[in-house]
This record gives C-alpha cells, structure tokens and sequence, in this order.
C-alpha cells in the first residue's frame, strides 16, 4: 500500500487518523476497536490507520504493564491488518526491533524520547516502511527538521512527524499551535497531532500519568485550524481498566462524535484556505 497517498487521499481531503489502544491487550479487544473504527471512519471518509503498541518499554514504575508478549502482540496487529484491510502503526525502541516489527506493520513510530535516536531512526528508515516521528517534548518544533533528514538521508522519504506537547513545569504539557506550520514548513511532510498523550499529567507522585481526557476534542478541533494534517487518539472500550495510559484515553463510545466534529473542522479549513 502507497500509505503516503493513502493517508493523504481522503474524502474531501478530509485528516488522516491513527487510533486504537495504547498497548495491544489481546486479540478480542484489538478487533473490537479495529471494528467499530473502521464502521466510523468509513462513513466519515476519514482514511484510518489501526494504532497499537507491541510493548510498552516507556513506563513509569517497573511493575507498570509492558505487553502480552511481542510476537503474540505483533501477530494480532497482523491479523487486525489482514482482517480489515488497513494499515497499522507501532512503536518501536531500539534499532534491532525494526526489522522484527516492519514484518508485521505499515508504519513503524518512534516515541517522543527517542526522536533524537540516530540509529534508531536510520533502522526504521532502513525497513522502507514509513516512519512516524513523535517530537521530543524538549525540542521546538523547527527543531525536528534533523530527524526527518535523518530518514530521509537514509534512503526513505516516507516520514511524518508528530506533537505530542511540550514539557511545562514537572507535571504538565502544553501544545503550541505555531508548531503545526512551523513543523510544515520546516520538514515538508505531513503534521499529525498527538490529541491523547498532549493531554498527559506526567511525573505524579504515585508513578501513575494522569491526564486530562475531556480536553482531546479542544486539543484536536484547534490542531486541525492550525494545519494538522492527522490526528493520532488512543481509545479502549473502558479506558478505566486500560492496562496503559487509561488516565489519557478516550472511551470508544465517544469516537464519533469526536470526529465528527473534526471532520466539519476541516471542511471549515479546506473552505478558509481557499480564501
């Protein structure tokens, strides 16, 4: 699949969305998702990409859940890709694991703390898979034109990059919306907007992220007025008992009336950048 064209094609030209869990807990619950976006997006004309992380290698605490096992998790991310027909992203941590996972996924993520991670980049570039850099919430956002060069120069022009906010005091994030067509400008490639992890409390004091969930829709409608070209949401059918991030999701009931409301957003856009 030519993802670039696929991502960038919608209806209208409508966004692009990266959505599922946080981390896949299971076959059941990772089809489930995979359902019921694929049932909303479809009808919404909003090119969807399934989201899941094998592991989890981030974490807080070192009894913080990390996965079910990386060739099981990757197995199921294979089958929600075979099943619907739709390509899916993953992280990945170290340079060794992307070729392991390129053989499972359409799009290999690099996470925000890792951004700067020069073979780490030229792995996943090296898979010719397209890349997905999250900006390190210690970078601005002109900043992150390195990364892109770093794929880019290894023989892949496949990349995007992703806010995910932007470390504000200890325990808090801010997004910047300048960063959307400075990041545009700076990397020429598509600009995807992080509505779930932007919206993070981290660094609490019982090892636990918190967040702040009923802000994603705020967070998203202004990214996409600010030129986003993707939104990228973590959703779990009761995000309370999510095994990870569950603080910072939002609920698959709610997805579409969310994106509806983006979607009309960006017609406004499309409609406003014709004046």
């Amino acid at each position: 699949m030519d993802i670039r064209n696929y991502i960038t094609g919608g209806e209208d030209n409508n966004f692009f969305l990266f959505a599922g869990p946080c981390v896949i807990e299971g076959e059941r619950m990772a089809l489930e998702i995979a359902e019921k976006m694929m049932d909303i997006t479809t009808r919404l004309g909003i090119p969807y990409v399934f989201k899941g992380s094998y592991r989890k290698a981030n974490r807080s605490r070192l009894d913080s859940f990390t996965g079910i096992g990386d060739e099981k998790a990757l197995k199921i991310l294979e089958k929600v890709r075979h099943t619907f027909g739709i390509p899916v992203v993953t992280d990945i941590h170290l340079p060794e694991e992307a070729a392991m996972a390129a053989e499972y996924v359409d799009i290999l993520q690099i996470p925000a703390f890792l951004c700067r991670q020069t073979d780490l980049l030229v792995a996943a570039a090296e898979t010719g898979k397209f890349v997905n850099i999250k900006k390190g919430q210690f970078l601005a956002p002109d900043a992150m034109r390195f990364a892109v060069d770093k794929v880019r120069e290894s023989g892949n022009d496949n990349v995007a990059v992703t806010e995910r906010g932007t470390t504000f005091g200890y325990q808090d994030l801010i997004v910047d919306m300048r960063g959307f067509p400075e990041m545009k400008k700076a990397c020429d490639c598509p600009v995807i907007i992080d509505a779930t992890h932007s919206l993070q409390q981290p660094n609490q004091a019982a090892g636990v992220t918190g967040g702040k969930p009923a802000l994603i829709s705020t967070i998203a409608m202004a990214a996409i007025a600010a030129g986003a070209d993707g939104v990228f949401m973590e959703t779990h059918q009761n995000p309370t008992e999510a095994k990870s991030d569950g603080a910072n999701m939002l609920p698959l009931s709610e997805m579409e009336k969310v994106l509806t409301k983006l979607s009309v957003m960006r017609l406004a856009y499309n409609e406003a950048e014709k004046i």
